[in-house]
């Protein structure tokens, strides 16, 4: 006797079936690689071995690349905070608030790859430097930038709007009757900001700081350009160093990332005990008044002053300096009269194959690796929203794992695990496990922008579907994925554009004579063709500002359309 399965039991089993599958994607991508690098760290020869590790730990120099690391992650947060204060009260308290256009301006430089910025930034301060050449009396002042300090300012330059973001959407959030209450008591403008203003934005501000925290100790392209150059190492230099140079030794690097796993999760939990004390809600049932402080002549003048020069230092400095260095003819001249040409671009396309390979092979990663991150990206935001048990939220926490722990991390976790099953699976050492790590790394962004776009559709339009006897699957596809387009489009497009410049991963896993726009770009410059490399660069920025300016133009089109 066959026994019919109901409808409701099939349904039942698809949703199970699809819930295992993308769980089961998940542990490949993340939970496995992120577990071979805890055990790989405390294993030695198949036994458990502690010593081995703590012997690394506690050796001078990796003591010192701790202290490094701990160093320049806090010093770039105090830094960046210091630049991205007095901006994020301008662009929220004062008139300046109306120039929206700043708000696109101040994403430069944290849109430009670091390892480009912080090659401008050499160029210009070196020794007979861009700097030098347009103002030689100041002899070798220009040269003192090449210092702890010099890459403390490049890497706050790139990552101070990660601050400024969140602390001017807080700022906007908190209405103009907090303030006046406690002026309307007599309270001084100093007063009104140390007890109300300041209480009411440290939650959010310790947010920004962690992502700004976490960012500067995994960051690689600048202390692998500068801190080179004066001997300053680091956590993912030391790692990078371990996986890639002879003698390989994966254990090192091992310890080293899962001691790097370690400091980020106590500095992300500090900040979620801190952040649940200091959080207030400032948004509720009734609405707020924004207000604007009305800056005098002096004052506004001063405060226009202060943006222009910090844009002229974060973006005009480091892109003058790889535009003009693309164009010299011959380094030795320098910048004179009739010593520029194009022949370095048409040189990248022409009489260079590996920059247009470089070129093709970073286009083929970007567009598969952000096609296939989009649809895992999609199922799993599907599932965090349709979820009735509070266990499948977990889902999302590991989902966004790669966006919580540095990037150079889950390289070697996918390294020393797809290198172990090699004879099952030969994936490693081709173009193939550059796209898993891509998958990987960026797959937070494919979740975290359908995620919102799921936020924005209410239950009443699925309802009405279901009432005029609409089946689950074509609610999904003539309902719910038409409104989720845009968010599934934009996380495409931040995952294509960022895959396209990736530079630590490609320098660790990519195959011999693979070569991509960032790692081209890094081997020109440290062999000396600088111009040959600064053509890419800018090519490559070309592409990308473009890419984001196409989708901006859409996305506006798109909704002026639906008004």
């Amino acid at each position: 006797m066959v026994r019919n399965i109901t409808p409701y039991k099939a349904k039942k089993t698809w949703a199970y079936g699809g819930i295992t599958l993308i769980c089961l994607t998940l542990i490949v991508l993340i939970i496995i690689p992120l577990g071979f690098i805890l055990s790989r760290s405390v294993l030695h020869d198949d036994t458990l071995d502690f010593s081995r590790a703590w012997q690394l730990l506690t050796d001078t120099n990796n003591i010192k690349t701790i202290t490094n690391t701990l160093v320049l992650g806090f010093s770039v947060v105090i830094c960046s905070t210091l630049i991205a204060l007095p901006l994020a009260f301008l662009t929220a308290r004062t008139q300046i608030a109306r120039q929206k256009w700043l708000d696109i301006v101040l994403m430069i430089p944290f849109m430009t790859p670091p390892y480009i910025a912080s090659m401008g930034w050499i160029l210009f301060t070196q020794k007979r430097g861009l700097f030098q050449q347009l103002f030689p009396f100041t002899g070798a002042f220009s040269e003192r930038f090449i210092s702890f300090w010099g890459i403390v300012l490049i890497m706050s330059f790139h990552l101070f709007p990660f601050i400024l973001t969140i602390l001017k959407n807080a700022l906007l959030n908190v209405g103009a009757s907090l303030e006046e209450s406690a002026s309307v008591f007599g309270s001084k403008p100093l007063y009104r900001l140390r007890r109300v203003t300041v209480p009411l934005i440290t939650g959010n501000y310790l947010i920004g700081a962690l992502l700004v925290f976490v960012k500067a100790v995994s960051e690689f392209g600048t202390p692998a350009t500068l801190g080179r150059r004066i001997g300053f190492n680091v956590f993912v230099t030391e790692i990078h160093y371990s996986a890639t140079i002879a003698p390989i030794d994966f254990g090192k690097a091992a310890s080293l990332s899962s001691l790097l796993i370690f400091i980020c999760c106590m500095v992300w939990f500090v900040q979620n005990h801190v952040t649940s004390k200091t959080s207030y809600k400032l948004i509720g049932g009734k609405g707020s008044r924004s207000y604007f402080n009305k800056l005098k002549t002096g004052k506004l003048i001063g405060a226009w002053g202060y943006i222009v020069i910090l844009l002229v230092i974060a973006i005009g400095v480091p892109y003058f300096s790889v535009i003009v260095s693309s164009l010299i003819k011959l380094r030795g001249f320098g910048m004179q009269s009739g010593n520029y040409t194009f022949d370095h671009y048409v040189a990248l396309f022409t009489a260079n194959p590996r920059g247009l390979a470089a070129f093709k092979n970073s286009i083929f990663l970007a567009v598969i690796s952000a096609t296939i991150a989009t649809v895992i990206g999609t199922a799993v935001a599907t599932v965090i929203h349709y979820a009735k048990r509070k266990f499948l939220k977990l889902i999302h926490v590991i989902g966004l794992m790669p966006e919580m722990l540095p990037n150079i991390v889950f390289v070697i976790g996918i390294m020393i695990f797809w290198n172990t099953i090699y004879h099952i699976i030969p994936l490693y050492n081709s173009i193939w496990i550059m796209v898993l790590a891509y998958v990987t790394l960026f797959l937070p962004f494919s979740i975290q922008y359908v995620t919102s776009s799921y936020s924005q559709i209410g239950d009443n339009l699925v309802q009405a579907g279901k009432v005029f006897g609409g089946k689950p699957v074509y609610i999904f596809h003539r309902i719910t994925l038409p409104l989720l387009l845009r968010g599934i489009f934009v996380g495409w497009m931040m995952i294509f554009v960022i895959s396209f410049r990736e530079l630590v991963t490609a320098s660790i896993i990519a195959p011999p004579n693979t070569p991509v726009v960032s790692t081209f770009i890094m081997r020109e410059f440290e062999q000396g063709s600088v111009s040959v490399g600064m053509a890419m660069a800018v090519i490559s920025v070309i592409f990308t500002t473009g890419s984001l300016i196409i989708i901006n133009k859409f996305m506006l089109r798109q909704k002026e359309s639906k008004q």
